[in-house]
């Protein structure tokens, strides 16, 4: 049994090694593509089986949905769960892990950028696109968490997606420049945080390597906030835990964040003239981000659920609640791609 193979100059892991089960109502393949500034992505390929969905009923074109995140997680948690759950009601999907984590490609690791990140789902849209079984009319984002932020950004600059769900989503540059609940909205914080990055920029720099921030708290404090205790019973747990995952294991570079302090993912969020649904549960600690999103956003396509007694977290993988509302989803994407 093949345990990797290299395509596209990464390696992808050929076995099953999700945190969650296999469907026997889809294919499952490994796919790599590569986005306009040369990095080649890693995506898991769901495409429901004969018989099943809008396979066979129609020409063989899918409507097709791709989706990422959360922010500092992999292709084989929360993102792959949604793709193969909607593979089963019928959509072609794809999960694919952002530009310099998990099996994609690019260097240095464990970076993340507004620009870039925003080009990984428009980058999966061209792959998409390329392929015989998708209806080019019929594409959809999905964005859990951070990926939540930067699944409605590039609804706005990318006129091909017609409908994007952002799924308990963090707007990763209003946290990272205002802190939590905007506590830290000031230039003189601002400016200590860009001090002490820009410090460590050098560090990096003469030691030749990039130093990481530390994944979800581990040992878990006593006094941890409720959220905190809730990214490590989904991280750091038999639940979520995978080896590739930032937030499971050794977190983001130090310096990752500085771009973030920079830039407004949301600028543009109130053109997006396609379909967009927020989803959010009701006692997360992020709902604030989307509620203002949603506030944002303009027309009678637009709608927002929310989860009763969700946390965050819950909808990452539905909880012991299963709090992830599928049916809300899928009806969605049908009403809006079509």
């Amino acid at each position: 049994m093949t345990i990797a193979a290299t395509a596209g100059g990464v390696e992808l892991v050929q076995v099953w090694d999700k945190t969650f089960l296999k469907s026997d109502k889809v294919e499952h393949t490994k796919v790599t593509f590569r986005n306009r500034f040369g990095i080649t992505l890693a995506a898991d390929v769901y495409k429901p089986k004969a018989g099943n969905g809008e396979w066979g009923k129609g020409n063989g074109k899918f409507a097709t949905i791709a989706v990422s995140g959360p922010f500092g997680a992999v292709k084989e948690q929360s993102s792959g769960l949604y793709a193969q759950t909607l593979a089963e009601r019928g959509f072609l999907t794809i999960a694919f892990d952002p530009s310099f984590t998990g099996e994609s490609g690019g260097t240095p690791r464990y970076v993340a950028s507004p620009d870039i990140n925003t080009e990984d789902f428009q980058a999966a849209v061209d792959y998409l696109i390329s392929r015989d079984d998708v209806d080019a009319d019929k594409i959809g984002i999905l964005g859990i968490c951070g990926w939540g932020g930067l699944a409605i950004n590039a609804a706005a600059v990318d006129t091909r997606v017609k409908a994007t769900v952002a799924s308990t989503m963090y707007d990763m540059t209003r946290v990272t420049a205002n802190g939590y609940f905007d506590k830290e909205d000031s230039a003189a914080a601002r400016k200590a945080k860009k001090e002490a990055m820009n410090a460590q920029r050098i560090k990096d720099f003469k030691s030749g390597t990039y130093e990481l921030g530390g994944g979800v708290v581990d040992p878990l404090p006593a006094d941890a906030p409720q959220f905190v205790k809730d990214y490590y019973a989904y991280y750091k747990t038999p639940r979520g835990y995978h080896a590739r995952s930032l937030n499971s294991n050794g977190g983001w570079n130090k310096t990752s964040a500085l771009s973030f302090i920079n830039a407004k993912l949301l600028a543009y969020a109130g053109e997006i003239e396609s379909a967009v649904m927020v989803v959010h549960g009701e006692k997360a600690h992020s709902r604030y981000f989307g509620e203002t999103a949603f506030k944002m956003l303009k027309g009678g396509n637009k709608e927002i659920v929310i989860v009763p007694g969700a946390s965050h977290c819950d909808l990452y993988d539905g909880g012991s609640k299963g709090a992830i509302p599928f049916d809300r989803i899928e009806a969605f994407y049908r009403n809006n791609l079509k």
